[in-house]
């Protein structure tokens, strides 16, 4: 079945992967400015660095294709760093139970989208499935970090992947 991706949708990928990646920079972000000058601080600076690179990459490819941002990244900078610090003043565990819950989404998402593309963006897919792979790794990364045994982790998982559900349709449209 061939598939035929309109400018619209693939805006719409753009934006919503843009504002997903400056929420995760700003998450880790948030995580440093409490757990910098502890054990995991390396760690969470390295996953960072790599939301950095994939905003890098959105930042040029929503120049590359014309594409607006989400008029809503000023408010998910915001919410993005407070959740950064709220999951990093509970704990190392907690900030990692954080990064499980948020990567498991992203990685979904992109696979999702990745799949959605047709050999008209094959570069576009490539890129999508790197990323999902690196998110991927930030969720493995969590699990060897004790994330998954944090105070809470069932509900704290909940409420953050609700969280990431809703900005991811809101950001598809905003």
């Amino acid at each position: 079945m061939k598939k035929n991706i309109s400018k619209h949708q693939i805006d719409s990928i753009l934006r919503v992967d843009h504002a997903g990646e400056t929420a995760a920079a700003k998450i880790y972000d948030g995580q440093l400015a409490i757990l910098k000058n502890t054990p995991v601080g390396p760690t969470i600076q390295h996953m960072k660095d790599q939301e950095q690179e994939h905003l890098d990459t959105f930042n040029d490819l929503l120049v590359e294709n014309d594409t607006r941002p989400t008029a809503l990244l000023p408010f998910w900078n915001v919410m993005g760093y407070g959740l950064g610090v709220a999951s990093a003043i509970m704990g190392e565990k907690a900030a990692m139970a954080c990064t499980i819950a948020v990567e498991e989404v992203i990685g979904e998402h992109y696979a999702k989208q990745a799949d959605s593309l047709d050999e008209k963006h094959k570069k576009l897919k490539s890129t999508l499935m790197k990323f999902r792979d690196d998110e991927l790794d930030h969720l493995e990364t969590g699990v060897e970090h004790d994330g998954e045994n944090a105070p809470g982790f069932d509900v704290m998982k909940a409420i953050v992947q609700l969280g990431c559900r809703t900005a991811i349709k809101i950001s598809e449209k905003i």
